[in-house]
């Protein structure tokens, strides 16, 4: 990387982290590479998979009231 991109890179790891959420929000959406059919067949293959990793047993599902206290603890 250059100089230029590793100051921002420092500057915005010195957000607070709603502020760092916002500024990579914002750049996710800038980028133009993917069209809304590609993500689609994306996510359709990525609920395949986890159907069928729960399915078999690689993943076990835990209750509603525990995921959200571990996505409020992050």
């Amino acid at each position: 990387m250059n100089a230029r991109v590793d100051h921002l890179i420092d500057e915005a790891l010195a957000l607070a982290p709603d502020e760092r959420s916002a500024v990579m929000i914002a750049l996710l959406d800038s980028l133009d590479g993917e069209d809304e059919a590609t993500v689609a067949k994306a996510w359709a293959n990525e609920i395949r998979q986890r159907k069928s990793d729960l399915r078999s047993g690689v993943t076990q599902a835990v209750p509603w009231a525990e995921a959200r206290s571990r996505l409020n603890a992050l």
